[in-house]
């Protein structure tokens, strides 16, 4: 795998953010500031044939990122007011977070796949109580004890924010070209970070816009939620099913661009194999174990001890993701209760 936006990987090792970049004549990286350890968004900007602008992810919803995405609009020429449509890689508030602002002030349309665009009006639809209940009540199942699990899932209040999400006004299924000029940009669907994650291919120049589908250092969360099948089997197919593209360059939406996606897919589908084998010994070292209890036993970026809200929910909604995919390889098998306690099948 070959680092291509070194500036970028040179301000993730210096704990900064990168600069604007042209990474191709009419295509430009801004980097939208956000919480948390990945520190920006990749938010692409493509200058359209008959004037204007589009762009793939917006960033987080918050002033300073707002800040951020008009300033990097600025330093190349432009102005969000020039922005005629978003295409949004998937529904979580770090790429989708800016679309109804930048729709406010630009009159611009919203695209998405139509799996995430149902996943979003379920969320938008309830009331914040509703929500929070929901989630405790999902934890509760997974065997968080009700304590833990409110703790986790936080206050109505700290919802609040979720319903400024601008509802798509546009879908996009597999395949489809999106609507901006002078590009030939077609939807892949990449469904596993979220049920309707979509990468972007240009056909033209070879680009790969991928989201959160691939990335060149980290593994992105694949959790399962309420109504969720099995998440990781849909992750690693989709793996499989882009790494064969003929790919110029990968523009991910954190961390920094790369080429070598057949490798860097391998490499992901790979970390899987191991972190099944790694919850399978833990299963046996500990049957009738809840995937609460499981999480506990793996190996974590930091101490477990260390882990509370949504970082914990992360990880017991990824545990749980690989216990499903173990379940359906026939390799662990569930009491049946409300609150599944996991044990190794009995191999003959």
């Amino acid at each position: 795998m070959e680092v291509t936006g070194h500036a970028q990987r040179t301000a993730w090792q210096e704990r900064t953010l990168p600069p604007v970049e042209r990474v191709r004549p009419g295509l430009w990286s801004v980097p939208v500031s956000m919480p948390g350890p990945l520190r920006w968004v990749n938010a692409y900007v493509l200058e359209l044939a008959g004037g204007g602008l589009g762009l793939v992810d917006t960033g987080w919803d918050a002033d300073d990122s707002w800040d951020a995405l008009r300033a990097g609009l600025t330093a190349i020429g432009g102005d969000v007011a020039e922005v005629r449509g978003v295409l949004v890689t998937h529904m979580h508030m770090d790429h989708v977070g800016l679309a109804a602002r930048v729709r406010e002030a630009s009159g611009a349309w919203v695209a998405m796949h139509p799996a995430d665009v149902s996943a979003m009006a379920a969320m938008l639809d309830r009331s914040a109580e509703a929500s929070t209940e929901t989630e405790v009540a999902f934890l509760v199942g997974l065997g968080a004890p009700e304590e833990d699990a409110r703790s986790d899932a936080g206050t109505p209040e700290e919802r609040v924010h979720w319903r400024r999400l601008a509802r798509p006004d546009r879908l996009l299924e597999d395949s489809d070209r999106a609507d901006l000029p002078g590009w030939s940009l077609r939807a892949v669907h990449t469904p596993g970070h979220t049920a309707g994650h979509l990468c972007f291919a240009d056909e033209d120049t070879g680009l790969f816009f991928a989201g959160d589908h691939v990335l060149p250092r980290i593994s992105p969360n694949i959790s399962t939620h309420p109504g969720a099948g099995d998440p990781l089997h849909d992750y690693l197919g989709s793996l499989e099913a882009v790494a064969g593209r003929e790919v110029a360059e990968v523009l991910p939406g954190h961390e920094w661009r790369f080429r070598g996606l057949a490798e860097r897919t391998r490499e992901l589908r790979a970390h899987h194999e191991r972190r099944l084998a790694e919850l399978l010994a833990a299963v046996r070292a500990h049957p009738g174990s809840t995937p609460w209890d499981l999480a506990a036993h793996l190996t974590w970026s930091r101490p477990w001890s260390d882990y509370e809200r949504r970082m914990r929910i992360f990880a017991v909604t990824e545990t749980d993701a690989h216990l499903r995919l173990l379940a359906s390889r026939g390799l662990v098998v569930g009491d049946g209760g409300p609150v599944p306690a996991w044990t190794a099948a009995q191999l003959r």
